[in-house]
């Protein structure tokens, strides 16, 4: 298949963006306000797994602030994917944003493996959070905070 996806990709919507004096712009903005959205939420659900805000069951935070998450990472690809456009060969050749990557796949792995397993369930039914689920919850705090500080690193390598 080559690179040719590379091309067409920089080419549209890449070309549009930088052609535009509002449209990089706002998708930067638009992305910040994704990952605003995704961490915001998983830090507020990883903290209640780690012992904060116990007066609120787990089960009341779990669902709205995992679907915000959920509404915040696809936004955050999608508007990742339309920054991306404006020169995805530089992109792929820095080690921040391939590191930001890995982040954000590992990440996403940890949040679904958490919420498919027993442990999880069992807290949802008013059980105590355990050592798995509390160190679940620190592992997905350190990853998302990493994939912020690579992305944020992007620029300067």
């Amino acid at each position: 298949m080559g690179l040719e996806w590379i091309e067409a990709l920089a080419a549209w919507p890449g070309g549009a963006l930088r052609r535009s004096a509002i449209a990089y712009p706002l998708a930067n903005a638009a992305h910040i306000l994704a990952i605003g959205l995704l961490l915001g939420a998983i830090a507020t659900l990883d903290m209640r797994l780690l012992g904060a805000f116990r007066a609120v069951p787990l089960a009341h935070l779990a669902g709205p602030l995992s679907r915000v998450a959920g509404w915040g990472l696809a936004l955050a690809l999608a508007t990742g994917l339309l920054l991306f456009s404006v020169s995805p060969g530089a992109y792929l050749g820095n080690p921040a944003f391939q590191i930001k990557l890995a982040l954000v796949l590992a990440g996403t792995l940890n949040a679904l493996a958490l919420h498919r397993g027993a442990p999880w369930r069992r807290a949802l039914a008013g059980g105590h959070a355990g050592a798995a689920l509390r160190v679940a919850a620190l592992l997905s705090l350190l990853l998302w905070s990493a994939a912020v500080l690579a992305g944020r690193w992007i620029g300067f390598l």
